[in-house]
């Protein structure tokens, strides 16, 4: 059921950037570098662009001399979520399908597999089915389609309807997705910190990057189509409140602004984690008992994972529920001292 085979290898890249579960499944991401290759969601941190190939399956992976992530299990699927790829699959293939067609399609009451689908993707089956037309969409405006064929051609039943559902979601306007998201300025600067070298990046509208220990290549890695700049005097006083809430504890970040774009999953757990107080944490299970569904720690984790702007939206303060660190895609050392300095 691969229906990702003609994805172009930057969405690919984009996807793994994102931990993105929907692909899990779909390919497998080799990383030449270490001799493995993972989920597109694996938890572990992002390798360099340069020593990924992408692969549709995990025998053409191994064939090509790499073995399986301990850490993500990329060849391991349970039933339930062999059902979910399936259910995936379908989405894509034919559009929106009802909760009892996907009934019938898995085997499992419909209600129950919609809790099911939701706990393991993050999006209820009719929310990843929107995605599907908004992702058709973008590539249709990439690929040079005007507005009105790319809104048609994703199916949906004119402009109208795409504006009222896509409002805010999108980033960049239709017209900058159709150019590729030319013209679209991404200042950016190395910053030296206490915790080693620090990447921010920012547009006009706010930090759209902050990570430790990475350069304009992991940055043109993540946003491909825009125009990076280095970031002059008028990001002068911006970076320095970004450098004062990493530098000293208790400094707010609530007041600078960011730019940035995720599903609508994603943004409710970011907004869930700048609501924890400074100096105390959350473990993934109660993160996501806040957002109403306890059992979607899972999901937490994925959109963790998937923040671009450490710190500033601080996913340092979500711990295991044993009470150790888990995962930081920077190193539990950044991570320790983070708390540390907060006090918790």
């Amino acid at each position: 059921m691969k229906h990702c085979k003609n994805i172009s290898d930057d969405a690919r890249w984009q996807a793994v950037l994102a931990k993105d579960r929907r692909y899990d499944g779909e390919f497998v991401t080799g990383v030449h570098s270490t001799g493995i290759y993972c989920r597109p969601s694996c938890p572990a941190r992002a390798p360099l662009r340069k020593n990924v190939r992408f692969y549709d399956s995990g025998q053409a992976a191994v064939k090509a001399g790499l073995r399986a992530c301990k850490r993500c299990s990329p060849d391991s699927l349970s039933s339930e979520e062999a059902c979910v790829i399936a259910a995936i699959a379908a989405i894509r293939e034919r559009g929106g399908m009802t909760l009892a067609q996907l009934g019938d399609l898995t085997g499992y009451a419909p209600t129950h597999f919609q809790r099911l689908f939701k706990r393991t993707v993050g999006l209820s089956p009719a929310a990843y089915a929107r995605a599907v037309r908004e992702e058709r969409v973008r590539e249709g405006l990439s690929g040079g389609l005007t507005v009105t064929e790319a809104v048609a051609k994703a199916g949906y039943g004119g402009a109208e309807q795409f504006y009222a559902e896509t409002k805010g979601r999108l980033g960049m306007k239709p017209g900058e997705w159709r150019e590729g998201g030319a013209g679209k300025q991404v200042h950016w600067a190395v910053l030296p910190t206490t915790l080693g070298p620090m990447l921010v990046a920012a547009t006009d509208k706010g930090v759209c990057c902050l990570a430790f220990g990475e350069g304009e290549a992991e940055l043109r890695a993540r946003f491909p189509k825009a125009e990076l700049l280095p970031a002059g005097e008028g990001f002068r006083d911006l970076f320095a409140e970004v450098l004062a809430a990493v530098e000293q504890p208790g400094a707010s970040s609530a007041a600078i602004p960011l730019d940035i774009h995720g599903t609508a999953f994603q943004q409710r757990v970011w907004d869930e984690l700048r609501r924890i107080p400074h100096g105390a944490t959350r473990s993934y299970g109660e993160l996501a008992a806040a957002l109403g569904n306890p059992k979607a720690s899972r999901a937490v984790g994925g959109a963790n994972g998937a923040n671009n702007v450490a710190v500033l939206i601080p996913c340092h303060r979500v711990i295991a529920a044993d009470g150790t660190l888990g995962g930081y895609a920077y190193g539990l050392e950044i991570k320790a001292e983070l708390l540390r300095r907060e006090g918790a």
